[in-house]
């Protein structure tokens, strides 16, 4: 693994770290190490402590840390070139925590994220041509024909969004929208949809607003249908508790008249464009729709 380039997110590390150490591990541990794997929605997390008497065992990794290392990740994007895929975090007593990741190179899977998981890669952190390594150009070209041959999802019903469970404890499935409808071979965005009207635009965009957020980078996106413009797409996820939606739906049909995924316009039709109330157990289920591990 290589070091980060530039600033490094210190703060949000070190509070990493302090989830690790503050997990139930061994007294006297002689190292913690939590290993993370993504790619699109996919995630894999290893947490690994080596004991007093230098054996080294595997614990549940401790659920905070998992959503920080969510946004490390998607603050340390870079605009054009993507963000990493694999990342380990390190700590060793009276040391500070050292963060090492992989930008380019593909991360050992324990076990291969489905195909749609790197076309998501690419739609949620875009990369220009030159900067899509082959292994993820070659798995997100599959993942756009699966997705073209799975079934839609109704409005509010359907298979639960990657990383969420609703069966375990009844709770309704979380879906996220597409910001396009997929990727040229070349990597530019593919849209088939109808803009629209001006007075149905207006409300969308009141009922993308109002929804909470529940996750946010101090950084921005690139604005890939104008990739002049200084980086100004937001990297930020809403709910109104049966969706969550990163910022560029709203950015995308504010500023290009892209008009939300239709599943998801459906929803807000359906709903009469009025935000529900979302409590606090419903954002986090929105965090860990987007943060945790595919089934």
């Amino acid at each position: 693994m290589t070091r980060p380039q530039g600033p490094l997110p210190q703060d949000l590390v070190s509070a990493i770290a302090r989830e690790m150490a503050a997990a139930p591990v061994p007294q006297g541990w002689r190292r913690l190490r939590l290993e993370y794997r993504a790619v699109g929605r996919y995630v894999e997390v290893d947490f690994l402590v080596t004991d007093s008497g230098g054996a080294t065992v595997p614990l549940a990794p401790p659920p905070r840390s998992v959503e920080l290392l969510g946004r490390l990740r998607a603050g340390m994007y870079q605009p054009g070139r993507g963000t990493w895929s694999g990342a380990m975090i390190t700590v060793d007593p009276g040391r500070t925590p050292r963060l090492d990741h992989l930008h380019d190179r593909q991360p050992r899977w324990r076990r291969q994220p489905p195909p749609a998981a790197f076309a998501d890669e690419l739609r949620l952190f875009p990369r220009s041509a030159e900067h899509v390594p082959e292994w993820l150009r070659h798995r997100a070209s599959e993942g756009r024909t699966a997705s073209s041959e799975k079934p839609p999802l109704s409005a509010v019903g359907g298979s639960a969004g990657a990383g969420a469970d609703p069966e375990r404890h009844g709770d309704p499935p979380m879906h996220t929208p597409r910001v396009f409808d997929g990727l040229d071979d070349a990597g530019a965005p593919v849209l088939d949809r109808a803009p629209l009207e001006p007075a149905e635009r207006e409300r969308v965009l009141d009922y993308l607003a109002a929804a909470p957020v529940v996750l946010a980078a101090r950084s921005h996106d690139t604005d890939v249908l104008d990739p002049d413009r200084p980086p100004s797409v937001p990297l930020t996820f809403r709910t109104d508790g049966f969706w969550v939606w990163p910022g560029a739906v709203a950015y995308y049909l504010r500023e290009h008249d892209v008009a939300p995924d239709p599943e998801f316009l459906t929803h807000l039709r359906a709903r009469k464009y009025t935000v529900p109330e979302v409590d606090e157990p419903t954002r986090e289920r929105a965090v860990a729709a987007v943060t945790a591990p595919a089934e």
